[in-house]
């Protein structure tokens, strides 16, 4: 029996991290006590084209209905594998239509694949040599791709340690529940305070997202492990 898959691992030392936040922030040592240890994991993609093809597939959709759809574009578009970006420039629009794609959709993925094919966006051994606001800059230039798309693909694919997604509902949920606050804070509020949290911002992140995660279910989430 092959050994299980060991979880990719984070390229920064998150009880550095840990530490560090509960150092600078009595709220957040109060959090990490309740949630525990930092348990993110990682995504596999191997390069941000398949990263970002299955993020848009994802837009708006709940997780069964976007993954039946991803199927079928692997099987109809890519003969059973994750289709190249030649073979979506190649496909029609009626067959990635009848993959599930809206209009929206395939537009996104065709300039995806388009500016993959052009080296705007870049492979994995380029992408990981960039800093997080050229990728940023790279990304979201696709349409359809917008800037908090990039920073999850920062914080889960690449484990870039200190971005800081303001735009995210449950980001902002879990800082108004983590700190008491009657209403959810502003965008820019909250990358002002958001300052004292460097350089491990996706961390703090993380956490406030278990904040949402230990106020509706009253348990860290099982899938964050």
């Amino acid at each position: 029996m092959p050994a299980a898959k060991k979880p990719k691992r984070y390229p920064f030392n998150h009880l550095k991290a840990v530490r560090h936040l509960a150092g600078v922030d009595p709220h957040f040592e109060n959090l990490v006590g309740r949630v525990g240890r930092f348990r993110m994991e990682m995504d596999t993609h191997p390069s941000p084209y398949e990263a970002l093809t299955e993020a848009i597939v994802y837009q708006q959709l709940n997780g069964k209905a976007a993954a039946s759809i991803l199927k079928k574009v692997k099987d109809q578009i890519g003969g059973g594998e994750f289709p190249t970006p030649a073979q979506v420039t190649a496909a029609t629009d009626a067959e990635l239509r009848a993959a599930g794609l809206s209009r929206q959709k395939i537009a996104a993925i065709r300039d995806l694949a388009v500016k993959t094919i052009e080296g705007v966006v870049p492979g994995m051994s380029e992408v990981e040599n960039l800093s997080d606001d050229e990728i940023v800059s790279r990304l979201t230039a696709v349409h359809g791709v917008g800037v908090w798309t990039v920073q999850m693909f920062l914080i889960f694919r690449l484990g870039r340690p200190d971005v800081l997604p303001t735009l995210d509902y449950a980001v902002q949920q879990g800082f108004k529940l983590a700190y008491g606050k009657r209403k959810l804070p502003k965008p820019k509020q909250l990358l002002a305070f958001g300052e004292r949290w460097r350089p491990y911002r996706s961390v703090a992140s993380w956490y406030l997202w278990q904040a949402v995660h230990l106020h509706r279910s009253k348990k860290v989430n099982p899938k964050a492990r």
